[in-house]
């Protein structure tokens, strides 16, 4: 099954258009689907079609430079029928790999996890260059696309690379699907199962496809989640473990702390400098680089209502749904997981539970804001911000600051959206979004604007009242 990616396989079927060949960068977390749509792309538009993906990196067994030129000329033989040959070097296997390319096909060559295939070879990303441009960049009817999930890698190694300027024909950073995009895992069952069922399995996997194919849409989403996330062979219990090591790579550990530190809410770099007790230099400016770039966390520097400018302190969230359930409600529980405690248990009556997933929710809700941006209502007005607000200094009525789940700006307008999971959402709503904007510092000439986001039974009385300038259903995101 695949699902959405029509814009990407739309750019990418322009390159055949080209009458050179082109090199593509193919980046995102693991199981966002990267490999998948660059398959889907060759399927649909290519005559031959070679992967050749890197071997994972092993703590137990660590991998050789010639593991992994080995390796590579084994799965080159397997889809060409080349012949297997015993190469030392990464030019040898390039050029091996330039053999087996027809000029009077279209085809398409995915080297797959790059990162993982050159992390032996300190030279390995100049003799990619270079077999670029004596070998591949002959063949006028060919696409390489190099693809991975250590970002940083690929940025600092291939596209940071003097003498890769200007090859590029694409670098894509593949996002997670859209929530209509997710919705569509569901089938025929999306018009006919409350929508809560398709959001609350939506705030713990994200819009990642490969834990969405794990969905059977004829159990409720209770179900699902327990059976992915509470059952020892799970898809997500085991996850974590099983990518996010390989992926984080150096300084795994002081990475995968941050990302436990963030999991307790957003905090400046300071803040998980001094949580963490280590120093504020740029080294940990790198790793949350780094983490940004794999799509874990997000910095949202969205405007200052109150001055028009970027925010001056970043605060990090961590983005990535599964990894923010992942760590504040799985791991806790690891030892209960193995002894099967949660096997025949009710996840709606596990302590915090609602409150745990009334924050996914929201953190999905953020995740998708543009789109929430195109049903607010701002007609043509140019989208200047869309980023959750913190402030803690006093606001125009003299008390504390306020948290807003998502401040979406134009130049005359701050829309201040409320995001709400609930089973029954009252008028206290209302109250609770007028404290805020009295407590929000605008500049001159900027209005404020209610908006609801929700997933939930909505009183009546709170559209009866008139008070949110827009009030968005979750299930209309849904495209359902």
């Amino acid at each position: 099954m695949f699902v959405g990616r029509k814009e990407l396989l739309s750019d990418l079927e322009t390159l055949w258009r080209k009458r050179t060949s082109s090199i593509v960068a193919c980046r995102g977390r693991r199981r966002i689907g990267k490999s998948t749509l660059i398959r889907e792309f060759a399927r649909r538009t290519a005559e031959a079609y070679i992967e050749i993906e890197g071997l994972a990196p092993s703590v137990e067994k660590p991998m050789t430079n010639q593991d992994e030129l080995d390796h590579f000329v084994t799965v080159l033989d397997d889809q060409t029928g080349c012949g297997y040959r015993k190469v030392e070097r990464w030019y040898s296997a390039f050029s091996l790999l330039d053999k087996q390319i027809d000029d009077a096909k279209r085809t398409v060559v995915l080297l797959d996890e790059i990162s993982w295939m050159g992390h032996c070879d300190h030279t390995f990303p100049g003799v990619l260059r270079s077999a670029w441009e004596t070998l591949f960049h002959r063949h006028d009817k060919l696409i390489v696309v190099v693809c991975g999930s250590v970002s940083s890698w690929i940025k600092k190694n291939i596209l940071g690379d003097t003498g890769f300027t200007g090859r590029f024909s694409r670098d894509y950073v593949i996002p997670e699907l859209s929530l209509a995009e997710s919705a569509e895992f569901w089938g025929e069952a999306r018009m006919r199962v409350d929508e809560r069922e398709i959001l609350d399995v939506l705030s713990v996997t994200g819009g990642v496809p490969r834990y969405l194919e794990e969905i059977d849409p004829g159990v409720p989403a209770e179900e699902n989640i327990r059976r992915m996330c509470f059952e020892k062979g799970g898809e997500l219990y085991k996850d974590f473990d099983a990518i996010f090591s390989p992926v984080l790579g150096d300084a795994m550990e002081v990475k995968r702390a941050i990302l436990v530190a963030l999991s307790d809410g957003p905090k400046s770099g300071a803040e998980i400098s001094a949580v963490l007790d280590i120093g504020r230099n740029g080294r940990l400016a790198e790793m949350l680089k780094e983490l940004e770039q794999g799509g874990f966390i997000s910095g949202d520097l969205g405007l200052n209502p109150a001055t028009g400018t970027v925010m001056r302190v970043s605060k990090y969230r961590l983005r990535d749904n599964y990894t923010r359930f992942y760590l504040k409600y799985i791991m806790p529980k690891k030892s209960e997981i193995e002894t099967g405690t949660y096997r025949h248990a009710s996840l709606e009556h596990l302590p915090e539970w609602n409150t745990v997933m009334g924050l996914q929710f929201e953190n999905l809700i953020v995740n998708n804001a543009m789109d929430v941006a195109s049903c607010i209502g701002s007609g043509n007005a140019t989208i200047e911000s869309a980023a959750p607000y913190r402030n803690s200094r006093k606001g125009r009525d003299g008390c504390g600051g306020c948290q807003i789940d998502l401040l979406v700006q134009t130049p005359k307008t701050a829309y201040v959206i409320e995001v709400k999971r609930k089973n029954y959402i009252d008028a206290d709503v209302e109250d609770e979004v007028r404290q805020k904007i009295r407590r929000l510092p605008l500049r001159a000439g900027m209005s404020a604007r209610p908006v609801l986001v929700y997933a939930g039974e909505l009183a009546k009385s709170v559209e009866a009242d008139g008070y949110f300038d827009a009030i968005i259903p979750a299930r209309r995101l849904l495209g359902i």
